[in-house]
């Protein structure tokens, strides 16, 4: 009986024990559970966030960049609204957005936040106001500052209808992916300053001839039938203005007229250095001859007007114009062109010859 009796306490005590282990590994499987879910979340964002940042790298100069990275934070957050704004001229401008309001001082009153500050901030609906936040039942927001370089250029804002919805996970990758539009922005300047420098000549910051007849061949491809003049431009004695007064004197001299010409163009036409002191110009659109022989013969009397102190030689300037009016080609319109210049140049210079 005795024996039975201890048998029986040795069973109840492996029973307690058993079930304090059961109870003990169950708890701490919930929570290797829970870490490795946080573990994978963690995993998850590093992925997004790496291939966010590969698609910035392969995208930089697609100039809808902004609005993809916007897409895929909607994508990836299930948020209902996400913008991107970025400062232009002192003010946040919205660069992308699937929101209908995007008038910040609309969405955010002074009592909420500051945005000039620039400074991370989360709202919740509870606690504040119900009217400011719900015409599209929105109850969580959260901002994120766009930082380069330290300097503030902008905010993610991100926006859901559940109350408290964003965690510290949310502004760690939602950070992230301010970090890498920081880096897409300055890269996107980086390429637009190498690009521009490509197509610019590097003295008189006016586009080169690879550039003026690539852009001319565009042109005709989306519009075949357009009208317009290749103006030929040549300083005349510019050799003996280089020999007598230096390279230094004929340089001030072609920037002067640079400045002239672009002084006197319209938007959609184009000047570009075609070699040595010879300039080319495209003029579109062109519907009356008369007006545009005008307008280079006003070009070449202001001109003669440029006064500079290291030279006391009047500057004058030479001009053949040709048209393009779907019967001849680049060639041939750059050729005619060419040879009025000539003209010009044979009949006296300081002049503009039209075909």
């Amino acid at each position: 009986m005795n024996k039975s009796l201890e048998l029986l306490e040795k069973y109840d005590r492996l029973k307690e024990e058993f079930e304090t282990y059961q109870s003990f590994a169950e708890s701490t499987i919930q929570i290797i559970n829970e870490k490795n879910t946080k573990l994978e979340k963690r995993l998850d964002n590093l992925t997004n966030i790496v291939e966010i940042s590969k698609y910035i790298n392969s995208n930089i100069s697609d100039p809808s960049l902004i609005s993809m990275i916007n897409d895929m934070i909607i994508g990836i957050l299930g948020v209902t609204y996400s913008s991107i704004y970025l400062f232009e001229l002192d003010h946040l401008v919205v660069k992308a957005t699937n929101s209908h309001e995007v008038n910040l001082n609309l969405k955010f009153k002074e009592h909420f936040v500051d945005l000039n500050e620039g400074k991370l901030f989360i709202l919740n609906s509870k606690g504040v106001k119900d009217e400011d936040l719900s015409k599209d039942k929105i109850h969580s927001i959260i901002g994120i500052p766009i930082n380069l370089r330290d300097k503030f250029t902008g905010y993610i804002i991100v926006e859901h209808t559940l109350w408290n919805f964003f965690s510290q996970e949310h502004i760690n990758f939602i950070s992230a992916i301010a970090n890498q539009i920081a880096i897409a922005i300055e890269n996107s300047l980086l390429y637009a300053k190498v690009k521009e420098s490509s197509i610019r000549d590097p003295l008189l910051g006016i586009y080169n001839r690879k550039y003026f007849f690539d852009t001319i061949e565009d042109n005709l491809i989306k519009n075949a039938s357009i009208k317009f003049a290749i103006v030929m431009v040549d300083l005349d004695n510019f050799k003996k203005i280089n020999d007598e007064y230096g390279h230094q004197a004929g340089d001030e001299i072609l920037l002067s007229v640079t400045s002239i010409i672009n002084d006197n163009l319209y938007e959609e036409d184009i000047v570009a250095r075609y070699g040595g002191e010879e300039i080319i110009i495209y003029i579109d659109e062109v519907e009356n001859q008369d007006i545009v022989y005008k307008r280079i013969d006003n070009i070449r009397k202001k001109i003669t007007d440029i006064k500079n102190k290291n030279i006391d030689k009047p500057v004058t300037a030479s001009f053949g114009i040709s048209y393009y009016q779907g019967n001849k080609t680049v060639d041939e319109v750059l050729k005619i062109a060419d040879t009025m210049l000539y003209k010009a140049k044979e009949s006296g210079k300081n002049r503009v010859i039209s075909e």
